[in-house]
């Protein structure tokens, strides 16, 4: 039998404000709410409330062998209060089905995981006591921000009661021979492991609407045969977990609707729930339903789903992104000595790594990617931005 586990990131940062070295001191808002607004909104109408409708009806349609899982950050949760109510709602309708899972992640979508244990640990935490306040779910699964993930990375969600499995990249350099179908346990066999089939999830997320593709276009049937070659491979009789992990804002945002994105989808669970040897299935299901002694997989070097090279030089390249996530980890430490909530939520907002990735001065494909996301005009003017609403909050936490 093989799975097709779909998992689907949710997540929206607060973009910042315009902040020149003339409103250090000042009191100027530090994030662009008129921007922030503008962009919820925009995406609600494009993505989220009519791919959750469409998901909402598969899911009734077929009865619950239709399942997915979402991980929605704290900052997206935040601003679907502020912005789309409806779209918070509509999400709620979801988990009512009881066919969904929720992920656990850290709440402000952060890279704490990197530079301060105990700020991740805490984050950990609050986006569970979200899950559980929202949506009334408890997580089992986690994944870290943007699928960062190393050998010290289960180390630490072990110590958080309740997860059992974590979702990363089945990056080809550390799987070599092994084959991304399969669940595995982390270096020291105590958690569950799934590993994203990226060249598949990518041919939805990214290649769906490239007509230079030589696959364009992509129907459900050729995507379907594609998966059941997969099970070729299969001999043993052993479950099979095809892990399509992608940015939930594929559909409507990255690819139009323009494109046929969501007839795809709305045709795609049929066509693959016509063969007796393909289903759906939750991350947190995987554990049970893999009917195998698990392999062991050592991630001693951080990995992640970003750019070609699936590092962490989406974030972590060059000086100004070091210079920027290392000034705001020393602060951080000052505002909690302090004691000030107001600061240490200013500065956790500051901490979502998508600041860090505007930063990022790559050229050619990864670097067009990271222009597409940046509302910046250039990773230099991100960089002055956020250096600036840093001196801003070290301001506020002098006075």
């Amino acid at each position: 039998m093989l799975n097709i586990v779909f998992y689907f990131q949710v997540h929206q940062p607060y973009r910042l404000t315009h902040f020149n070295v003339l409103d250090i001191g000042q009191s100027k808002p530090i994030f662009d709410d008129k921007l922030n607004g503008d962009v919820m909104r925009k995406v609600a109408q494009k993505c989220y409330l009519p791919t959750n409708k469409l998901l909402l009806d598969l899911i009734k349609e077929h009865e619950g062998r239709f399942k997915i899982a979402f991980s929605i950050t704290g900052t997206a949760i935040e601003q679907f209060k502020l912005y789309s109510p409806e779209t918070l709602d509509s999400f709620k309708a979801l988990a009512d089905t009881g066919y969904v899972e929720f992920i656990g992640e850290t709440y402000y979508h952060s890279l704490a995981f990197l530079y301060d244990s105990n700020e991740f640990l805490d984050q950990v935490m609050m986006h569970r006591d979200l899950m559980k306040k929202e949506f009334s779910y408890d997580t089992e699964t986690f994944r870290n921000t943007e699928l960062i993930y190393q050998d010290r990375l289960s180390d630490l969600v072990f110590e958080i009661p309740g997860f059992k499995t974590i979702l990363t990249e089945g990056v080809d350099r550390v799987l070599q021979w092994r084959s991304p179908l399969y669940a595995y346990k982390n270096y020291s066999k105590r958690i569950n492991l799934l590993l994203k089939y990226y060249q598949m999830a990518d041919d939805i997320a990214f290649r769906f609407s490239n007509r230079d593709w030589p696959e364009y276009p992509l129907t459900v049937e050729k995507f379907v045969s594609w998966i059941d070659k997969l099970t070729l491979n299969e001999y043993k009789g052993k479950n099979q977990f095809l892990n399509l992990f992608m940015d939930y804002e594929t559909f409507g945002e990255h690819q139009w609707a323009s494109t046929g994105i969501f007839d795809f989808m709305r045709h795609f669970p049929a066509a693959v729930l016509q063969h007796q040897h393909l289903g759906f299935a939750h991350p947190k299901e995987t554990t049970e339903l893999s009917n195998y002694q698990q392999e062991s997989v050592s991630f001693p070097e951080a990995v992640s789903w970003a750019d070609e090279e699936r590092d962490l030089s989406a974030w972590l390249e060059n000086d100004m992104q070091h210079n920027a996530i290392e000034t705001l980890y020393a602060l951080l430490d000052q505002i909690k000595v302090k004691g000030d909530p107001d600061l240490l939520r200013t500065a956790r907002m500051l901490s979502t790594s998508d600041h860090f990735y505007y930063m990022c001065a790559k050229y050619f494909q990864d670097g067009d990617v990271h222009k597409y996301f940046s509302p910046y005009d250039s990773p230099d003017q991100a960089y002055i931005y956020y250096i600036n609403a840093l001196a801003e909050l070290e301001e506020r936490l002098l006075r």
